[in-house]
Parts: structure tokens; sequence; C-alpha cells
């Protein structure tokens, strides 16, 4: 039969391969099981050669390590030699902050393998330090431990494109915690240990309180050079009238103006040139326009392509797989913060459709990961970390908004797969923060957060729920509509060899941009002033610089204007989502929404204006206005919010964040209510898992109602034992197991008593296996390829002479039965954040499930990939059960498998390039 690989770190073994287990053993359940660490005890070391002459079983079993019987209890953890002063900043804060350290090895403390045969050569691991006190190992410790035991689970780093083990992560901080606690009551100062548990619960907060201030700065240095650049399209303030500097932009250079056309500081380039007024000025404009639209526009490309690929898009499907469990290296790596940064700057001034809001919450996580460095507690373990990623995103959306409390709600809502309530706390604080400081820059020196903040001096009326109920039904029209004319480009874009590279895509699409933008004057400007303007009330608007607010004929050019601009918005946004440059939808969404309101509203207020004696308009108080244009801007943008990205309550409190006005939060609700299932008419999926969706991410979402799980028996999905690569408890050499994974690059490896019975003993991972394999043939043990290894207890192996690999084995996988339900096995991974699990009868291994292979059956990646003409053949072969189901149906090799996942979206080479700057110590 054809071996079927396992997708994600999870996989394979096979009975094939079981020719070197030669033994049958008979398991024993008190001798394979691993104490986990309970205090700080000493390294208890015992070897078989001790002197004494005793040949009863009871000396035999105290020579195993891992009997749990010994007196005093046995450990592995190795002792820790205290950490100097460096002047590294990292060193002197894990001085201050210093904890029992209970961390997983990572990839950077791994030994690289030669490239000779003797060793897989794509485990890509890393040398261990030179200097002996780095590795935290004892002189005096028995060569063959030279590691961590924290009980069963992983202490090797986690490879790319790989997911975590929530149980073991948190299993590890809470042993940390127990051990700190421990040290406090044995300390002969117990205050002080009172202040470390202090210190150590204070990280967090640090963490988050840098995170804020950095957002809040980066932000506001955003919003000015965007605000700059976007401007320098149509002119420069000139620096000998009214103190005007060259790198003011327009509103700044303007300020004190009550229209802009009043304003003599400000150039245009018309001028500049000196062509008068008429055709030749509004040529000359656009053709700096178009120029200058097109090299922010080629910058931004040039930039993502050459130093950040992961810099691209907005970043939140990226984060909601990275917030799941998902290891992607480098997506929130210094590179990528700067890049992100400076490419959405040029991206947002080129005058495409795009907006920042989406990006800035990428820019926060990459903040929030660069200071989780300073605090090895926090960085080394991974559910850790996406605690303190899911606040940080919160003060992306702060400080896109100015809505600390929306960020809040959108980081629960759309981004955060795990949130317990200290998170909240926590993410309340983090966009707090970034608020303030945001506040504190006042970068549009108008004392608002973002630019289009407003506030209305009157009601609605409730004849006004018919029109607001029509927005929520054309917002969720154009929500899904969008999302499938955005996969249908991006679709096209990957199917077709024949279009150009990414950077001559992305200035065609610019340059097209610029020439559809210039001549609607709506379309022309910033979309943040256009959304501002569209939310104006006339009453307050003291510079009209679209014509919004002219009566009569001139309203209904403004409808014809509006409406034409939307659709041309439209069809814009949903060729520019998905090019390699920095880009958010939210904003585009807004605006086109806005567009649709404000011409709406301003029918509304023409149609009540020519006939004041309707009956539904009895509620309107004479000589007073009854209808204001700009909450139908307000009420358009929340609705095709809804209808782009899916979500409720947290778009009802940025829109209550961005008006000020509670009375308006009925007609938000209503209308964000009636355009998320007008929406879920077209499809289940937003626009941000629609693109998880497309590029394959293994991302499985809590909710049910956006993948509905088949009634079916796990069993006809599982990839049954006569398909795996399994292991026996012994009869294996070092050899026999280095061949075993050059010949089968598989994320793992069931481990069961013999080839007949098949009693499932454990699961051991690729990177454990090697790691050990490759450390035991190296200085000092060097033990020859012909040692014999063993998973299993022998009483009389000499453990000098030979390999034990339990401490390395989980003795304790998570197992279900074979004739469970499918739904049960997705509970398991969607609840407790699973790689794998093993379904056994009665102790028998019968099969194993990752949670690639969910994610699969889930979202129908095996009919796209039919469809699309690459299913089939090779590694991706499932093997078919009677019933005509494919079973391992998303089964595929360890080293297929990022080109698999990627390639579509061009990241496939992404692990063998490199950025100017790599974060070597980082997981993310």
């Amino acid at each position: 039969m054809p071996l079927t690989s396992a997708m994600n770190n999870g996989a394979s073994s096979s009975r094939a391969a079981n020719s070197h287990g030669n033994g049958i053993y008979t398991h024993d359940d008190d001798a394979d099981e691993l104490d986990l660490i309970l205090g700080d005890d000493p390294p208890h070391k015992r070897t078989a050669g001790n002197g004494e002459d005793e040949d009863n079983d009871t000396t035999l079993l105290r020579d195993d390590p891992l009997q749990p019987d010994f007196s005093p209890p046995l450990t592995f953890k190795r002792k820790r030699t205290q950490p100097s002063l460096l002047p590294s900043p990292a060193r002197l804060i894990t001085s201050l902050f210093h904890t029992p350290a209970f961390t997983s090895r990572t990839s950077h403390d791994l030994p690289r393998p030669p490239p000779a045969t003797s060793m897989p050569t794509h485990l890509n691991l890393k040398p261990l330090p030179s200097n002996p006190r780095d590795t935290d190992a004892d002189d005096n410790a028995q060569p063959s431990r030279d590691w961590n035991a924290e009980g069963p689970g992983r202490r090797v780093g986690y490879a790319n494109l790989t997911a975590i083990d929530w149980i073991f992560e948190y299993t590890k901080e809470r042993q940390r915690q127990r051990a700190l606690r421990a040290r406090t009551l044995q300390s002969p100062l117990p205050l002080l240990g009172y202040v470390q548990r202090l210190l150590d619960a204070s990280q967090v907060w640090v963490v988050l309180i840098l995170t804020g201030l950095a957002v809040g700065v980066l932000a506001a240095g955003i919003d000015v050079a965007t605000d700059w650049l976007g401007d320098v399209k149509y002119g420069f303030c000139s620096s000998g009238v009214d103190g005007g500097r060259f790198y003011l932009g327009r509103n700044a250079c303007c300020l004190g103006y009550d229209e802009g056309v009043q304003c003599r500081g400000w150039r245009r380039w018309g001028a500049v040139v000196g062509v008068g007024e008429g055709v030749g000025q509004w040529v000359v404009e656009g053709a700096v326009y178009l120029g200058l639209a097109v090299t922010f526009a080629l910058l931004a490309a040039v930039l993502v392509k050459e130093y950040a690929i992961y810099a691209k898009h907005s970043g939140i499907p990226e984060l909601k797989t990275v917030l799941g469990g998902f290891v992607i290296r480098r997506f929130l790596g210094v590179w990528t913060l700067i890049t992100k940064s400076l490419g959405l700057i040029l991206a947002v001034a080129s005058g495409m459709w795009l907006g920042k809001e989406g990006p800035l919450v990428h820019v926060a996580c990459c903040c929030a990961n660069l200071f989780t460095k300073l605090f090895p507690s926090i960085n080394n373990n991974e559910a850790r970390k996406r605690e303190v990623l899911s606040a940080a995103a919160a003060s992306g959306i702060s400080v896109a908004f100015g809505s600390p409390i929306g960020g809040v709600l959108f980081s629960l809502e759309q981004l955060s797969y795990y949130f317990p309530d200290k998170t909240m706390w926590q993410s309340f604080v983090c966009a707090m923060t970034a608020a303030m400081v945001l506040q504190a820059f006042d970068p549009f020196r108008s004392g608002k957060l973002v630019l289009y903040q407003v506030t209305y001096s009157s009601s609605w009326h409730g004849f006004e729920l018919v029109p607001f109920v029509i927005l929520g039904i054309l917002g969720g029209i154009y929500g899904g509509l969008f999302i499938k004319a955005n996969m249908k480009v991006a679709r096209w874009r990957k199917s077709t060899a024949r279009l150009p590279g990414p950077v001559a895509q992305v200035v065609i699409v610019a340059c097209l941009t610029a020439l559809v933008n210039y001549p609607n004057r709506y379309m022309r400007s910033q979309n943040s002033d256009l959304v501002s303007n569209l939310f104006a009330e006339c009453s307050r608007l003291l510079d009209d610089q679209f014509g919004l607010c002219k009566n009569g004929a001139d309203s209904s050019g403004n409808i014809v204007l509006l409406m034409v601009a939307a659709m041309l918005s439209f069809c814009l946004a949903a060729i520019t989502f998905g090019l390699q440059i920095p880009a958010g939808i939210i904003l585009p969404s807004m605006a086109i929404g806005a567009l649709t309101g404000r011409a709406t509203g301003i029918i509304m207020e023409m149609w009540q204006h020519n006939h004041p004696k309707f009956i539904a308009f009895h509620s309107c108080e004479p000589d007073i206005p009854c209808i204001t244009p700009g909450t139908y801007a307000i009420i358009g943008a929340a609705a095709a919010l809804a209808g782009v990205t899916r979500m409720t309550v947290s778009i009802v409190v940025i829109m209550f964040e961005l008006t000020g006005a509670l009375t308006y939060v009925l007609p938000i609700m209503i209308a964000v209510m009636i355009s998320k299932w007008v929406g879920d008419a077209f499809s289940r999926r937003g626009i941000y898992e629609s693109w998880i969706h497309f590029n394959e991410y293994p991302f499985l979402d809590n909710s049910e109602e956006t993948t509905p799980i088949p009634d079916i028996p796990a069993a006809q999905i599982m990839t049954r034992i006569e398909d795996l690569v399994v292991l026996t408890a012994a009869g294996h050499t070092i050899a026999s197991l280095s061949s075993i994974l050059e010949s089968h690059p598989y994320r793992g490896f069931p481990v069961v008593s013999d080839p007949r019975d098949a009693i499932l003993l454990g699961y051991i991972s690729r990177a454990e296996l090697a790691y050990t394999l490759y450390a035991a043939t190296q200085p000092p043990r060097s033990l020859p390829p012909e040692t014999e290894a063993y998973f299993a207890h022998q009483p009389l192996a000499d453990p000098r002479t030979t390999l034990d690999l339990r401490p390395w084995m989980d003795q304790t996988p998570l197992t279900l039965p074979s004739r469970c339900r499918m739904h049960l096995a997705v509970t398991y991974f969607q609840k407790l954040g699973l790689r794998y699990v093993l379904f056994v009868d009665r102790g028998v291994l019968q099969g194993l499930l990752t949670k690639k292979d969910v994610w699969y059956v889930l979202n129908g990646a095996e009919e796209t990939r039919r469809t699309s003409g690459m299913a089939g053949g090779g590694v991706r072969g499932g093997m078919a059960d009677a019933g005509g189901m494919q079973t391992g149906m998303a089964r595929e090799a360890g080293e297929g498998e990022s080109a698999g996942l990627l390639r579509a979206v061009g990241l496939a080479d992404e692990a063998e390039m490199v950025s100017p700057v790599v974060d070597r110590g980082s997981i993310l």
C-alpha cells in the first residue's frame, strides 16, 4: 500500500517500517510514567554500574530512570547557572526578573547536523553555544541527559509552519509558577521571594504598556507621513508664506483658514509650472498625480518583495492563524515591522483603494512580539505569547479608529482563538495606552484621534428606519459580492501563468486606479478625507471641499457622482486587496458604504424638502433640518463593513465611539444585523476567513455555523494504521532510526509495543527524535551508529552504552476510540488546540488524525484540489475505504507541507529567504 504522510506536526508511521522491531515487550504502565517537576530538587543521577551486586527484580527496576518509586523523586531538570549582569539590556532585564525557567529547548539551542547522509539534511538544526555555561548544563551530569525533561511533550523548538502544543505550553507554565512559589516558601528572605513573584507577574503588563506606547508613536508617525505624502500629489506648502514649511501637509499648512481656497501658503502643481486655470492645469496636475501615485505604489511593492514578504496584505488572516496556534516564522519579526510601516505609508499615499486599519493590527502585534523577547518566561512559552498578541491586537484598532473599547471587542470577536478573562483586561490596558499616546501627539492638530471622528447635533426619526434597513440590505449585498469578486480575482491571479510579476501587477493597478480616481472628485482624495467629509454634518462643515451640502439641481448631480464613485470603488478595491503591498479592506469598505449612505441621505433630504406634508414626515419640526445625510453615511459604512467582515458588536461600538452619539446605536445595530444576515446568505465566511481558506491555512474556527461538521465516524477520515509508519518499542539502533528519518519526512511517529499487538505506548515527534539521535552521536557520549535504542524499559540495558528515548516520547497522548463521531474529534481539536489525536481500541492503535486533516475535511480543500487539477499523485494520494470516503485525504510529506500550504501566495520559499536581519531567537 502507498504510504500516506501527515501534514500537521503529527504524523505518520507504517508497520512496513517495523522490520527493526524484533522483540515483544509487555507494557508496564508504572514504568512508563514520567513525573512532572514539582520542585527545584537537584538532578538525580544514576548509572547501572553502581558497584552493588544485586540480581533481584527490585534492583533491575531501580535501574529504570523513569521508575516513579524513587526516593527522592527523579527530576531531569539540569541545574542552571546564575546569569551574569552583562551590558545587554535583555540580560539585565532577565537578571532582574529571573525566575526558574521551565522552558522548552528552542531551535537556536539545537546542534546542526552534518550535511552527510547520516542525518536528514532538512532538519535545519542550529549549533549549540560553544560556551558550556550557555548550555545550563551541570558539569557532573550524566552526558546522556543533556536535556530538560518537563513532563510528556515537546522539548525542541517548533518547526516553521507547524502547530503548537497548547496543553504542553500551559502545563509548562503551571510548573514554572509552582516552582516559583516553592522557592518563595523555602527562601530565607520571604519578602524577597514575594518581590520576585510580583516582578514575574508584572512582565506581561510591562510588555503591554511598552506595546501601547510604541503603537501610539508609530500610528502618529504613519498618520502624519501618509497625510503629507498624500497631499504632495496635489501640491506643496510654500516656505515663504505664513510661516509654512515644505514638510507640512495641506491641513497643517492652511491651519487657521476657514476655507481651503483662501490659503495662500499651499501651492498647487499647476501654479508652480505656470499653467493657468483650465484644461492645461487639469492635465498637468493629473500627470503629477499619476506619476507620484505609481511611484509610491512601486516603492511599497519593492520594499515588500525585497525585505519582508510577510508585510503584504492586511496580515489579519495570518494573525488569526497564528493566534490559533500555528507557527509562521518572521511573520512578526523586526524587518516585517519596519517594512509594514514604511510600505503602509507609501501604499496609502498612492491613493489606491486600500486602508491602514487592518495592517495597524499587524504592526501592533509585531511590536508586542519584539518586546516579549525581553522576558524569556513569555518569549519561550508559545501559549502565553499568543495571549499577549491577542491583547496587543486591540491597540492596533484603538489607534486606527480612535476606539479603545472597539479594539478590545475586535480582538475578541474577530482575531483571538483563545481569549480568557485576563486577556480582556490586558487588551483594555494596551488599547487605552495606545489611544492616550496618539491623543498626546494629536497628529491631525484637531484634538481628534482619527480624521473622520464626528459628532451630530440632531437625532433620528422613526420613519428613517426604512432607509436604514435598506442600507443594511445593500451592505450585505455589497459584502457578499465583494468577497466573491475578490476571491475570483485571487484565483485568476493564481491560475494564470502569463501574468506579470507581483511588482508589475502593483504598478498596473496603481496606474489604473490613478486614471480612474482623478476625474472623480470623490475618488481623487484620500479615503480618510473622503470618509471625514461624508460623515460630516452640513451645519458644522466650514469647508465643503466636495460640494456635498449644495441644494437643488446640484444635489441630483451629487447623487449620480456618489453612486458612480461607489461602483468604481467596488471594482478597484476588489482587484487591489490581495496585491503584494500592505493593504487593509476596512476603510475602503467604510468609504464605499458611506458613499452609498450619503447618496441615500441626500435622496431622503430632497424628498422631505419637496414633500413636507407627506405622512411619514409629520414628526419633522418646521424650519429645522429634519434629515442629516451624514448619519446615513455612518449607517452605510457600518453596514458595508459588517457585510465584508461579518463582525457585529465591535462594529457597533467602533461607530458609536466615532460619533459619540448614543442615540444612533440602535439604527447602527439594526443595519449591522441585517447586513450580516444578507451577507451570510451569500457565504458564511467573511473576507478574512475566505483568505484563510484560499491560502489553506490550518485554522479551525470555533463557530460551528461557519464550519459545519459532517456527521460521520472519525474512522472514515483518520489515517489507518496500515497506512502509518509506526515505531516499535525495541529492536532499533541509532542508524536504523536515522534511516527512517531520512526515508520518511513525517512530523512524528506513534510508538507501539510490537507489530503484532500494536499496543500504543506513546508518540514521538520528528524534532525530538532527530535531536536526540544527533546529540547522542556527538561528544561527550559519541555513541556509535549501531547503538541500541529503545522506547520501553529494558531491565538489562546498560544506560552508558544504549540510548533511552522515553524521556523524549509523549507517553500520554490524547486518544479516542475509533468508533467516535467526527463531531467529538473536531471538538477536541477546537477546544484543546490539539495537533494530533490517536485512535485506539482497548489500547490497540487504530489510526491517527491531525489538525490539518480536520481542516481539509471541514473546508472541502480536497474538492478544491480536485477541481483545480492539483489532487492525486505523490504523497497527496489517499486510501479509499469501501464507502468511497477518502481516508487520510490531507496527508502530505513534511517537506511538502510548506509548499502545499503557501505556494499559492508565493510564500513557499520563505523559509529559504534571508532578510537583512533575522530574528533567530523567536518562534515568530
